[in-house]
């Protein structure tokens, strides 16, 4: 496992209570708001963060890349999204930190990917739309600090090897909107950090 990702289950859990503290703040009226995904409302963006939580536990336990796809738009809400997701990101979280899962190789979607890789890619899942959900619902938009330099300072290694990558030119854009630009002058990293991301 690289040097890099030595805390990831710290920082996993991090980037999911920045997304839970947004999460809470959803007012009744708000789930059909738009978000900054085209594609999701806020509804959706959280089914599509549980859902995702639950499909990493499945590639971990030996699920395929064809099933992760198959259940990716699937109801994971069941009526109560906020008890859900954070349901969700526990059994990932504790998935992910049993003896020698960030170890294991899963059947990504994007390509194989060691465990540890796996949660590095949903570390930074969770703290782009933790930013995507608080601007929909008009909650506070700063993040952690420390996750957002993790996360900016580890994309190249976060997405090595895999068929699209947020930091790649000319990749398909199925999975992640082209960087925005050009750079603001004096932008902080949390800006930057958006602005590669496609916000």
């Amino acid at each position: 496992m690289s040097r890099r990702f030595a805390d990831i289950i710290d920082l996993y859990l991090l980037s999911g209570s920045e997304f839970t503290r947004r999460l809470r703040a959803v007012r009744p009226e708000q789930w059909p708001a738009p978000t900054p995904c085209p594609e999701w409302d806020v509804h959706s963006l959280v089914n599509h963060m549980t859902r995702g939580n639950l499909g990493y536990v499945a590639l971990l336990n030996g699920g395929s890349a064809a099933e992760f796809l198959r259940l990716r738009d699937s109801d994971a809400l069941h009526g109560d999204p906020v008890c859900a997701y954070v349901r969700s990101m526990r059994e990932c979280a504790a998935a992910f930190g049993a003896p020698g899962a960030l170890d294991r190789i899963l059947d990504h979607p994007l390509g194989s990917v060691t465990g540890a890789q796996g949660l590095a890619m949903r570390t930074t899942d969770a703290a782009i739309h933790s930013w995507d959900l608080a601007r929909a619902v008009n909650a506070p938009e700063e993040l952690d600090p420390r996750l957002v330099a993790w996360v900016e300072d580890n994309l190249v290694e976060t997405y090595a090897g895999l068929a699209e990558s947020p930091m790649t030119v000319g990749t398909s854009r199925r999975y992640f909107a082209a960087p925005a630009a050009p750079p603001l002058a004096g932008e902080s990293r949390q800006a930057r950090l958006l602005r590669l991301t496609g916000r």
